[in-house]
């Protein structure tokens, strides 16, 4: 029976998509003695992890060396999941040029299930998707095809994951697991399953309401961080600081939550998973106002970012073009590798476009693809940030010293505020305020960090 085989950590499990998502999953379903395959057609991953060696920031190399070819075994070969007990998919869900959902990875994951999966097996499906996805994609196929019926053959669940890269506080195991089953007992086998090792599961009536909770915690962030941006468009003009309007409303113990402006969203999960909603609503003659305003509001804050870039050069008598450009930061949160959707991307080829003489710092990311061209990330030295025009912080890593950077540099366009504590008459925030301790500074500068 699969549930005793799960309670006593003999199901054998496959996990397909060892990404950011899927290889700590597996290094924790490892960890507690379960057999694990982890499938993924990327041979760059699956080699790393056979020579013991981790490209997730949130997993070591010393867990991958410790677990591999013991609990845990790696390949691109999918007829493994004939012998397995459990699937879990966490493949990627991106969107199309068009800005809807390109379900491609999905499809292909189910039908190599259908090809390969035995009765009693549970498909547990963590990507990200539109609200119907794991009924219409995995549940009628599988029953159309193997002519298995949910609930009883085969079960299924959707649990969304919940990582978030280099959070030092929340992991899976104390994150709070949302899952929704097509049937009263898929969703227990899925609840125990993760019950083994996360501290607290939250059942859901469905799969469609787990599908949508994960939406609606994407959105709400999209949508809020839209409000503060434009709020820094318009503060902008009206000669305000923005972030100390932030600060002082801050203070007040209710009703209301901060959020900060910034040079755009990246990752996978903000700027893409709302416009799955989007889509599905659409089908529905439905068009959701807020969800296609904030994506255009946040899309558009690297263009802004270069804007004001342009203006501040063009104060000094300088034009964009062959201005030497330092950005420090391409990833697209501090603290990780993950150049996903990274604003600093796009910032950095805006500014390339008009001429600019554009290099970056970045102690996470060695080097990135420019179309055709390898950039490498420069050292940051006296010397490099003397002879830049204007620096731009754009992600606000914590290993960088950044009073440093403000006694050595012209000018530090700042889009992150992470100069608030520093000295210098030098620094302008996001939104064209002066930044620095010279400015007024009426909580005491230390009050919100």
């Amino acid at each position: 029976m699969l549930e005793n085989k799960i309670l006593n950590i003999n199901a054998k499990i496959a996990v397909i998509g060892l990404g950011y998502v899927g290889l700590p999953l597996a290094v924790e379903l490892a960890n507690i003695g379960f057999k694990v395959f982890g499938i993924d057609i990327a041979e760059d991953k699956v080699e790393s992890l056979k020579s013991g060696k981790s490209y997730v920031i949130d997993v070591k190399d010393q867990s991958i060396r410790r677990l591999i070819n013991k609990n845990l075994f790696v390949s691109k070969d999918y007829s493994v999941i004939s012998n397995m007990d459990v699937i879990i998919i966490c493949v990627p869900t991106p969107l199309n040029k068009t800005k809807d959902p390109d379900i491609t990875y999905i499809n292909f994951v189910v039908e190599k299930i259908v090809k390969y999966m035995r009765e009693e097996t549970l498909i547990i499906l963590e990507s990200t998707t539109y609200p119907g996805t794991t009924e219409e994609l995995i549940v009628n196929v599988i029953e159309s095809e193997k002519n298995f019926k949910v609930g009883k053959e085969f079960f299924v669940c959707f649990s969304p994951e919940r990582v978030d890269p280099a959070n030092k506080n929340f992991n899976i195991k104390n994150t709070p697991k949302i899952i929704g089953g097509s049937t009263s007992t898929c969703l227990e086998l899925g609840s125990t399953l993760y019950g083994l090792f996360i501290e607290k599961i939250i059942k859901v009536r469905s799969t469609r309401v787990a599908e949508m909770t994960k939406l609606l915690e994407n959105i709400f962030r999209s949508v809020n961080i839209a409000l503060v941006n434009e709020l820094t468009h318009m503060s902008d003009r009206m000669g305000i600081n923005i972030w100390e309007v932030i600060e002082a409303a801050s203070t007040k113990p209710y009703g209301f939550m901060s959020f900060q402006p910034g040079p755009g969203i990246g990752g996978h999960c903000i700027p893409l998973d709302p416009m799955y909603l989007s889509w599905k609503a659409k089908t529905l003659d439905f068009y959701s106002r807020f969800i296609e305003l904030a994506s255009d509001i946040n899309g558009n804050m690297p263009r802004y970012v270069m804007n004001q870039i342009i203006d501040i050069l063009n104060d000094e008598e300088k034009s964009a073009k062959n201005s030497n450009i330092l950005i420090i930061g391409l990833a697209y949160k501090k603290d990780i590798d993950d150049l996903r959707e990274s604003p600093a991307i796009e910032i950095f080829k805006l500014l390339k476009d008009k001429g600019a003489n554009v290099s970056y710092y970045d102690s996470y990311v060695s080097y990135f693809y420019n179309e055709n061209e390898i950039i490498y990330s420069q050292e940051l030295t006296k010397e490099n940030l003397q002879k830049a025009d204007l620096v731009a912080i754009i992600t606000d890593h914590s290993s960088i010293d950044y009073q440093f950077i403000i006694n050595n540099s012209k000018i530090v366009y700042d889009t992150r505020n992470v100069t608030k504590k520093c000295e210098g008459d030098n620094i302008i925030l996001l939104g064209g305020m002066n930044g620095g301790l010279e400015a007024p500074d009426l909580l005491g500068g230390d009050t919100f960090d």
